[in-house]
């Protein structure tokens, strides 16, 4: 039997060879789409769902099916919080930032104790507070757009700042760095992935497992509102659910880029290629006029099959 070449066994190689290919399919369906300003957007889609998918892979990472479906409320919560808070002003960005930030860390607090200490299922944890958060943001707003991104926060996300690139490009560099060293140099690294292997042995061992567990849903809300403050200078101003395009998507990143759903193996680096192969295909469905519906069919299509390829053998171990 042919054996597969061990390249193509790396997830963050097929994403790469994915973008490269999707480029081409783009450029041929219409001419442009993989010019430089035209890459340079893309970049900047894929950095707000790469940060999102920052805290999802720490989720993850951390086992007992850990999948924080409440990202998607939590980057609308702080879209509006930080519009409200700047409202056009850049005095008003330390504030957002803090308020944004504090209110993304309660947010995942509260979904950590549920799951580590009421005992309740992940899944079901992060969608009720899911609920809980689209029920807020509809009595915050009123049906009624307010709030605005501040220029300074606008030139951050969309304009040049250091070697061609924006702002929005550079944190998402720096957060991968963090990440990176994180989870393969420190304790608190190599717990999250000790509990995600195998939680029971990592308690036998003296591992602080709820704590650590409960601190992975906490940073989750943390990436989800720097996402979301980033969101509002990208697009100007919040409108409703403006969060809930990056749920269903920040999963496939962190599955397509070689983390088990079952927990304890992958990493951030595969998720940051999968979250711009994610990007690259939805501009090419864009251009094809599909749909937001659509979309959607087709993220969901393409969890069921890694799913099928990734979630087997020891990725659905108990």
């Amino acid at each position: 039997m042919t054996q597969v070449p061990e390249m193509l066994k790396n997830p963050i190689f097929v994403a790469l060879a994915l973008i490269v290919l999707l480029l081409f399919a783009g450029e041929m369906l219409s001419p442009g789409f993989a010019s430089p300003t035209q890459i340079m957007r893309l970049l900047i889609v894929a950095a707000l769902l790469g940060i999102v998918a920052a805290g999802q892979n720490l989720v993850i990472l951390g086992g007992r099916e850990g999948i924080d479906l409440s990202v998607g409320g939590v980057v609308s919560l702080a879209a509006i919080i930080a519009g409200n808070l700047m409202d056009g002003q850049n005095a008003g960005i330390p504030l957002a930032i803090l308020g944004c930030i504090a209110a993304g860390a309660i947010i995942g607090l509260i979904n950590g104790v549920g799951v580590t200490l009421m005992r309740i299922p992940p899944l079901v944890m992060t969608l009720g507070m899911l609920g809980v958060l689209q029920g807020l943001l509809v009595v915050i707003r009123q049906g009624i757009p307010s709030g605005r991104a501040a220029p300074g926060l606008s030139q951050f996300v969309t304009k040049p700042i250091l070697l061609g690139l924006p702002g929005i490009i550079w944190l998402w560099v720096l957060i991968g760095l963090f990440l990176a060293f994180l989870l393969s140099r420190t304790v608190y690294g190599h717990r999250i992935y000790a509990i995600g292997s195998n939680e029971q042995a990592a308690r036998m061992a003296g591992v602080p497992v709820a704590a650590i567990r409960i601190s992975l849903f906490a940073l989750s809300g943390v990436f989800a509102s720097i996402a979301g403050i980033c969101l509002i200078g990208y697009s100007g101003s919040s409108f409703a659910n403006v969060g809930e395009q990056y749920m269903l998507p920040s999963i496939i990143a962190v599955v397509f880029g070689g983390t088990l759903l079952a927990g304890g193996k992958g990493g951030y680096t595969g998720t940051m290629a999968g979250a711009m192969m994610l990007t690259v295909l939805q501009g090419i469905l864009t251009t094809v006029n599909i749909d937001e519906s659509g979309r959607q069919m087709i993220f969901g299509a393409t969890l069921l099959l890694l799913m099928l390829f990734y979630g087997r053998g020891k990725a659905m171990r108990a």
